[in-house]
């Protein structure tokens, strides 16, 4: 049974070398506290149809297999707060104990290694690279179909499983072109503000849904906000999983807000000076026309000599492929 298989596997994992390049703060890492300025906004309106529709049936396209079914009960998939499953590979004792936090809150102990309060990144974190590189967040979604067809270079899309089971086509689409696919949670929440259980909830539908949609394990996931700390970790790890963040955040979600916060203009000037650093990864959105669109832009100034987040630490694409 596939789901066996995946848990036996999950089971045993080891992570892959963490990045090797050396850790320079810039002007974009040396955020003290979250403002407006230096980190992800906490509105998530755009991420999925509808944040707060709790109890609301997802109008999935990619059906809950009967491997799946079995296992947790239920027969379809679960609204934003999917509920948690108990898995056998998950050890609570090895997790910090760490204290919630609300988003837009920092912690007062700088050893919880928050990327999002501090730009801290663990060991294994993934936060630059080689090459500078696109990746993006929240899809899929309608948007992403026409940014598919125009980019010149392979990059990572990190999604989220209530996407991705609504979304399965243009999934199989980013798939089949050779793209690389990441989690980015279930359902978009604020991850340390959340129990173990709600966490692991958050990875586990996340996971079934690549899963059941395209046929394999995620590897690479990237916190929404950047929210991390080394609790959240610590649970990924366990399902063989490793963070990425970043170091160049466009901001291009801003050019949604009302009024807007940042032009395309200033953007493209970001992306210039960036190119000309030659390195690094890049937070882009792919559920708003506006920033696929400028995506594609963006996408002609870098060029085609781009890499995925694997090729980036020279890692595996995925946990398994089946």
């Amino acid at each position: 049974m596939k789901l066996q298989i995946s848990l036996l596997l999950l089971s045993s994992l080891s992570l892959s070398n963490a990045l090797l390049l050396p850790y320079e703060e810039s002007d974009e890492l040396k955020a003290e506290s979250i403002d407006s300025t230096n980190a992800e906004s906490f509105d998530n309106s755009e991420s999925i149809s509808d944040p707060e529709a709790e109890g609301i049936e997802i109008m999935a396209t990619t059906p809950v297999p009967d491997w799946l079914q079995q296992f947790t009960g239920l027969s379809s998939w679960p609204d934003v707060n999917p509920p948690y499953i108990p898995l056998d590979f998950i050890n609570f004792a090895n997790i910090p104990k760490i204290p919630l936090r609300a988003p837009g809150t920092c912690p007062t102990n700088r050893l919880q290694c928050s990327f999002d309060c501090f730009k801290c990144v663990s060991y294994d974190d993934v936060y630059t690279c080689p090459r500078l590189s696109q990746t993006f967040d929240d899809g899929p979604s309608r948007f992403t179909k026409n940014l598919l067809k125009r980019l010149q270079s392979k990059s990572t899309f990190f999604t989220l499983g209530l996407n991705v089971v609504k979304n399965r086509d243009i999934y199989l689409d980013i798939k089949n072109r050779g793209h690389l696919l990441g989690s980015h949670t279930w359902s978009h929440k604020f991850l340390p503000s959340l129990t173990n259980e709600e966490i692991i909830a958050q990875f586990e539908w996340s996971i079934w849904a690549m899963n059941a949609t395209g046929n394999h394990l995620p590897k690479w996931y990237r916190p929404p906000y950047g929210g991390i700390d080394d609790r959240v970790r610590s649970i990924a790890r366990m399902f063989g999983m490793q963070a990425v963040v970043w170091d160049h955040d466009s901001f291009d979600w801003q050019m949604e807000s009302k009024p807007p916060q940042r032009t395309k203009k200033q953007i493209l000037n970001d992306i210039s000076r960036w190119k000309e650093q030659g390195r690094g990864i890049i937070l882009e959105h792919d559920v708003y026309r506006s920033t696929t669109d400028l995506a594609i832009e963006i996408n002609k100034i870098i060029g085609p000599d781009q890499m995925t987040v694997a090729e980036c630490v020279d890692g595996l694409n995925y946990v398994k492929e089946f």
